[in-house]
């Protein structure tokens, strides 16, 4: 089937929530992405099929504001890379992008309104899905299906079940899946965590990370119109139908349970992947999560005040704190995470780390995150060797704000079973787990 077929088609969500990533790629053989060409596109990873005289790797871009901007300009940078194709629904969006990556490149990139063209593509190599966390599960397990190397921003899905289904999608189909989590290759972040790790702090029995900082109210906004050269019916997809309104659109999708995860998928997903790594920890036993909208009066859902508990097996807790409307953050810096060692604490944030209570301990400045971690997932690409921030490590960190949030949303402590990725007893929480995918939608 062509294109065209593939939009008639679909992709229900029977197909989608089938119980194996090879469930999922049968369904996308069916409509219009042929496995054929994915076994083809397997043969030779990171090595361009298309003429002319381009012999690196080929990428398209899904979604091109903000993040999915600086990713195309970070990729478009490397003398090794082709932005082949940048793909958004926003028309103004996707002009722009287009320039912007010409400009760089100096090579036009084809502007695509619907990504499945991409995954149709034979000559891509690779995609960047930088599109609001409601599309990351679905278009991440098509795209591997597809034959398609991935580069997902963080979080890695809006449930912890998507995610789940990213990693068998990637396992079954043969893939290298990176995700937007850029501390994993920051010299500093990794100097920091060998420190912790090598027993210099003493027993390290809590990790706190943090976000603190002023956003804007968002406001309250009536449906309105869809704006003219959007296609709002794709940027839905799987998620529930209702009538356009701006205040979801644009950035703000974030605060809203339908498309975000709020600040703890935000930020949170960044610096609880810290602490985890550093303590060399997966997922917590019992978590509680207090806080909720204690100052915006705005059409947001998710909460400008949360505090969230994480207690592991044995002695070992991570808390995550974020206030949306505040500058003075902990330990004299806004976003970060500390380790809490019986002799001494380090402290670690993107502008670097630094250990108190100890004479002579080392320190770390800042170190480049984004090239460094695009450079990793495209020399991957040719090694197909597991990235810094592997399918299995973003499921796991992203699952962290899933719980946080769960908890949140519930109201109370729940108890979670990392060996069946299930609430213990808790058939509410258990919901929270995964979503109903809308029948009609475009995917």
């Amino acid at each position: 089937m062509n294109t065209e077929d593939f939009r008639q088609h679909g992709i229900n969500r029977r197909q989608f929530l089938g119980s194996s990533a090879a469930n999922a790629a049968a369904a996308v053989g069916m409509v219009g992405v042929g496995l054929a060409a994915a076994a083809e596109s397997r043969k030779s990873p990171g090595v361009s099929k298309t003429p002319g005289d381009f012999r690196g790797v080929r990428l398209g871009i899904i979604g091109c504001r903000s993040q999915g901007l600086d990713l195309a300009k970070t990729f478009g940078g490397f003398r090794d890379v082709e932005v082949a194709a940048v793909c958004d629904v926003d028309e103004k969006v996707l002009a722009s992008a287009a320039e912007t990556v010409e400009s760089i490149q100096k090579r036009p990139a084809r502007k695509v309104d619907d990504f499945r063209r991409l995954l149709d593509d034979k000559s891509l190599d690779a995609v960047v899905i930088a599109t609001p966390d409601h599309w990351h599960g679905p278009m991440a397990v098509l795209a591997c299906a597809a034959g398609k190397d991935v580069y997902v921003e963080s979080p890695l899905a809006l449930t912890i079940d998507e995610g789940r289904r990213i990693v068998d999608a990637a396992k079954a189909n043969g893939r290298v899946v990176q995700c937007g989590l850029q501390q994993r290759s920051g010299q500093h972040f990794i100097s920091a965590v060998n420190f912790v790790r090598s027993g210099r702090l003493g027993t390290v029995r809590m990790a706190r990370a943090w976000c603190v900082h002023r956003r804007k109210p968002i406001g309250h906004k009536a449906d309105a119109p869809v704006p003219p050269g959007v296609d709002y019916a794709m940027w839905l997809g799987p998620a529930p139908q209702r009538p356009f309104n701006p205040n979801r659109f644009h950035h703000n999708w974030h605060w809203y349970w339908d498309y975000g995860t709020g600040e703890l998928g935000n930020w949170g997903v960044h610096l609880l992947d810290v602490a985890r790594w550093g303590l060399d920890v997966e997922l917590p036993a019992r978590i509680s999560s207090t806080g909720g909208k204690h100052y915006f009066n705005d059409d947001r859902e998710t909460p400008d005040t949360q505090i969230v508990q994480f207690a592991y097996p044995g002695r070992t807790t991570i808390v995550w704190e974020h206030r949306l409307w505040s500058n003075h953050g902990m330990e004299g810096r806004s976003a970060a995470c500390a380790f809490y060692g019986e002799h001494g604490t380090l402290i670690v944030d993107r502008g670097g780390w630094k250990v108190y209570g100890q004479k002579d301990a080392p320190a770390a400045d800042a170190s480049n995150l984004l090239e460094t971690h695009c450079r990793n997932f495209l020399d991957c690409l040719k090694t197909r060797k597991p990235p810094a921030a592997d399918v299995e490590t973003a499921a796991t960190s992203s699952a962290l704000c899933h719980l946080g949030n769960i908890a949140h949303r519930v109201g109370r402590e729940v108890a979670f079973d990392a060996a069946t990725g299930r609430f213990v007893d808790d058939v509410a929480a258990n919901t929270f787990l995964n979503r109903e995918l809308r029948p009609e939608s475009r995917v």
